[in-house]
């Protein structure tokens, strides 16, 4: 009988409401509205073999990040942590100085999806920070919905050295039924760039009462065109929990990734995320 796959959680989010910089997390977002942290993972973690995880942004402040890397620090399991810096303000290279010397910052996210202005990233303002992240090992996790795919391939091309992660493969608009834009769009950054995607964030897109079958044209595509070498597994814990609970997401990857050979499951479930984000971790 063979062993487990290893697995990393690569999208992973902890929150304390105290700390008041989550302007998006308000009483209406029901269960999400409380603190999460390590503990509250702890089970989860356990449960599915999980071997480490990558802690990702959900507050626009250089201070959320701070607050990530502590957690990091006393938490072993946090492997990395993707964080936010302000790649407009005159400071944006002095804080990416400081801050990449933890040895945990893996990452920089600006919080794409939120900004009224789509093509905020090929603003000329941001193309000091942008060089600047070029010369550093860390990525560039790119939180974007569709509409924002032509741009972030225009990014790409202006930016050839950023190592860019696509979050939640840019959250397709599957309670719709939208694809073929979507899906000739990822195509393109597939084909023309780099970038990395995760396999992450596909069920708070999908209709209510989901299945597999919801997902599986999606998936299918993105494995068609990134392959197994370049897709990433992430939970998107606790935000997933509004469609779906740990468990059902993971053997719903499961089923999703079933016709892949050993190998290249373990890419998607560990390795890609291993070698993404440098993480110092053992299977």
């Amino acid at each position: 009988m063979n062993a487990p796959l290893p697995r990393i959680d690569a999208h992973q989010h902890f929150w304390k409401l105290e700390r008041g910089d989550y302007g998006w997390l308000t009483e209406d977002m029901g269960p999400l509205y409380r603190d999460y942290l390590p503990e509250d993972f702890a089970p989860i973690r356990k449960a599915h073999g999980i071997a480490g995880t990558v802690l990702v942004q959900a507050a626009p402040t250089v201070a959320e990040t701070e607050f990530m890397l502590s957690l990091a620090d006393r938490h072993d399991f946090i492997k990395g942590v993707v964080g936010w810096v302000d790649l407009e303000k005159q400071d944006a290279i002095d804080q990416l100085a400081r801050l990449s010397k933890h040895p945990k910052l893996v990452g920089i996210r600006p919080m794409i999806q939120d900004i009224p202005d789509d093509v905020w990233m090929l603003a000329p303002r941001l193309v000091p920070a942008l060089t600047e992240l070029e010369s550093y090992p860390l990525t560039f996790d790119a939180l974007t919905l569709p509409r924002h795919l032509s741009h972030l391939l225009t990014l790409l091309e202006r930016h050839p050295g950023l190592k860019v992660v696509i979050d939640h493969a840019s959250k397709p608009e599957i309670r719709a039924g939208e694809f073929i834009q979507w899906a000739q769009d990822i195509s393109a950054l597939a084909q023309r760039t780099s970038a990395w995607c995760k396999l992450s964030g596909l069920v708070t897109e999908a209709p209510e009462n989901w299945t597999a079958d919801d997902l599986k044209p999606y998936v299918d595509h993105l494995l068609t065109v990134f392959g197994p070498a370049r897709l990433i597994w992430g939970s998107d814990w606790p935000v997933c929990t509004l469609a779906a609970t740990y468990e059902k997401w993971v053997a719903t990857t499961e089923h999703l990734l079933a016709g892949l050979s050993e190998e290249d499951a373990r890419r998607v479930w560990f390795d890609n995320a291993v070698e993404a984000y440098g993480l110092d971790v053992e299977a």
